[in-house]
């Protein structure tokens, strides 16, 4: 079968993606940079040719409470917004995780604090991967730098979700939601039927028989014997998916003095940075996770024996560092270098900041 080959922006692959991967419903609201994929969702229609419900809510609030809903019932139900509307969804992505309930979020920053601007930024790290909503949570983390990844993510994240009933969350930055790319979309996917959703989630609201008690989703235990037993239930399952999911990228880490750490249109840019310096006689590799939780900290933590230093470059004020910081452990320098307000660096900056900093 040929390859269905398109060229289209990020937003609008996550979109072409969320269709075919079966998704059952999207609940969303408009803010730039991520309109296109609520835009596109519309534009396709495909609740006359999937039965996927796409749906503008009235607010991110209302769109993550519907999520909440749909994930209940076992459907394969996502939602997408950028930096703000990810802060107002915060409250509801905390009962999700505390209701172990899978589902895809997808994060399309923009520059903060507060409205901020509207050009790109990855200022959402610590919001993300630190959990922004409360109790001790996790969410799985992915960290597109392609378009092509954008749309293998859709799948990725909800098939992780599911696997480890716990929300998942596309984190892409504004570059990578606008830019146009070449792009293989996967293949059509049936929607599950209701006997496989009682099969796959048995503990779903949905499809109970007659005469069989319904299933209660709730994140609520008011005995803090049974809170602490479901918390430390959360921290083994949170262990296992730090074992076993860990994904990340390198780029010329071969025989490398120094590293840049580096995600999402960040880590493009760092590519070339790369190609200068080992033009110039500087042994520099990159390394880019893929998931920002779980952190490669095994995989940082075996180059700090290898490397002199590393730089952390980040579209921000200094937030994915810290991870890397803690990886390495204090044997080796590892510092920091970002723009902020929506300026993305150049190749050239990147690598005058590294002898500035480490040579």
């Amino acid at each position: 079968m040929a390859e269905d080959i398109k060229l289209m922006k990020g937003n609008e692959a996550i979109a072409h993606a969320a269709i075919r991967y079966g998704t059952d419903g999207y609940f969303g609201y408009p803010i730039t940079p991520q309109s296109e994929i609520l835009e596109t969702l519309m534009a396709e229609m495909p609740w006359e040719t999937t039965g996927m419900v796409v749906l503008q809510a009235e607010s991110e609030v209302a769109a993550i409470n519907m999520v909440y809903g749909g994930a209940g019932t076992g459907k394969r139900v996502m939602t997408s917004s950028s930096s703000p509307g990810i802060s107002l969804k915060q409250e509801g992505i905390s009962y999700l995780a505390g209701a172990e309930l899978p589902c895809l979020i997808v994060n399309i920053m923009r520059g903060g604090p507060g409205l901020g601007t509207i050009q790109p930024s990855q200022a959402d790290y610590f919001q993300t991967v630190k959990g922004g909503g409360h109790g001790d949570y996790r969410l799985i983390t992915l960290a597109p730098s392609s378009v092509q990844e954008m749309a293998d993510f859709v799948g990725l994240g909800f098939d992780l979700a599911f696997k480890y009933a716990n929300p998942s969350i596309i984190l892409a930055d504004g570059i990578i939601g606008q830019m146009m790319e070449k792009v293989v979309l996967p293949p059509f996917q049936p929607r599950k039927t209701e006997e496989e959703i009682r099969a796959e989630s048995p503990w779903a609201t949905q499809g109970r028989r007659k005469g069989e008690a319904p299933n209660v989703i709730t994140s609520l235990e008011l005995d803090p014997a049974r809170m602490e037993d479901n918390n430390l239930r959360f921290q083994a399952k949170y262990k296992k998916i730090e074992e076993t999911e860990v994904r990340y990228e390198e780029f010329n880490c071969e025989e490398a003095e120094y590293l840049l750490v580096a995600f999402g249109s960040s880590a493009r840019i760092c590519q070339k940075t790369v190609e200068i310096a080992r033009a110039e006689g500087i042994r520099l590799g990159l390394l880019r996770p893929i998931t920002l939780w779980p952190f490669p900290t095994v995989a940082i933590a075996a180059y700090a024996n290898r490397v002199k230093g590393m730089l952390s470059v980040e579209l921000n004020a200094g937030q994915m560092v810290e991870d890397v910081r803690l990886a390495v452990n204090g044997k080796i320098k590892v510092e920091h270098f970002g723009r902020l307000g929506g300026i993305v660096f150049t190749p050239d900056e990147i690598l005058q900041a590294l002898k500035e900093k480490l040579l």
